[in-house]
């Protein structure tokens, strides 16, 4: 059995919508209505955030607010490190998306010799830099920043200096470059990416399973391929945004799409991807209570969290 422990990073200043650091007390309130102890039961750390700069302009146009999400990839990083040096297993509940490149800075901080593959489920590929944004926001960044991937090949931005001193730096958390390798990398439920990244994808010939796989194929079929395809890892981190589930579900978040999993299919995805000895680190992503009604995307997103808990405590 493992022993767990929770990490909260109420972040969400690498978002371009707000409301997702509300997102932990949302899920927290959801478990209380559910009668569960699950809270009281894992002892948990808040990472303290620079949500203060929401405050302020967004700065650097290809890269907003970057100097706080430095700071906040380099607390993660301490501190998922930290976890895993105590021969703990960290679930990360975090605001934004661009935490996840502190949590992967964190796992190789604290095992650089090994291989980590990465399953990202999520609706969007998360693979753009400030030379190729459309937007500037940094949460549709991170696997950029841990691939340490610019790609110039599809330049549309010319950051400032400013910018690329501050990028240079957020790949490098760690001193680690990259961090991990686009032969260990698999999306689940991704159908929502842009040119450059789509560039990419193709370029690098990186493994996603749509939805319509997930549906055809059923969820214990993708699980097994997935690990299988990362069989050569030696460490796993899941990454799960909640805008993978389908749109008529997923209100609750900044960013949803048409056409995505069930709350059921993730839930039994996340039970057979848990099972997994290499899996070392679960990070849930991008509730967003204010865009909701009732608190359900938390509801839905506890519920989740819930299934993946128990398969890691009952391998």
């Amino acid at each position: 059995m493992r022993e767990l422990r929770i990490i909260e990073v109420k972040s969400e200043i690498g978002a371009g919508t707000r409301g997702s650091s509300l997102g932990v007390d949302a899920i927290k309130i959801a478990a209380l209505d559910f009668g569960s102890r699950y809270f009281k039961k894992y002892k948990s750390v808040e990472v303290p955030n620079e949500n203060h700069l929401l405050l302020e302009t967004a700065g650097n146009q290809f890269a907003k607010r970057v100097s706080g999400v430095l700071t906040m990839v380099e607390r993660i990083a301490e501190e998922v490190a930290k976890t895993l040096k105590n021969k703990e297993f960290p679930i990360i509940l975090s605001g934004d998306h661009s935490c996840s490149a502190g949590t992967i800075s964190g796992i190789r901080k604290a095992f650089p010799k090994s291989r980590l593959g990465v399953i990202w489920i999520d609706a969007h590929s998360d693979i753009h830099s400030p030379y190729t944004t459309p937007s500037g926001n940094l949460h549709g960044m991170p696997l950029a920043i841990v691939l340490d991937e610019d790609n110039i090949e599809s330049k549309i931005n010319v950051p400032d200096q400013e910018t690329v001193n501050y990028w240079y730096q957020l790949k490098n958390v760690a001193n680690i470059a990259p961090k991990i390798k686009y032969s260990d990398l698999v999306y689940i439920a991704m159908r929502d990416s842009e040119s450059p990244e789509q560039y990419l994808l193709k370029k690098h010939k990186v493994k996603n399973f749509p939805p319509s796989e997930v549906r055809k194929r059923g969820v214990e079929r993708v699980a097994l391929d997935t690990l299988k395809y990362l069989q050569n890892c030696d460490l796993i981190y899941v990454s799960f945004d909640v805008d993978a589930l389908d749109s008529a579900i997923s209100k609750g978040t900044g960013t949803p799409v048409p056409h995505g999993i069930t709350e059921r299919e993730a839930g039994n995805l996340l039970a057979r991807l848990m099972c997994s000895e290499k899996v070392c680190g679960f990070e849930m992503v991008e509730v967003n209570p204010t865009l909701d009604r009732e608190n359900l995307m938390a509801e839905n997103a506890f519920e989740i969290l819930l299934r993946a808990t128990n398969a890691l405590i009952n391998d």
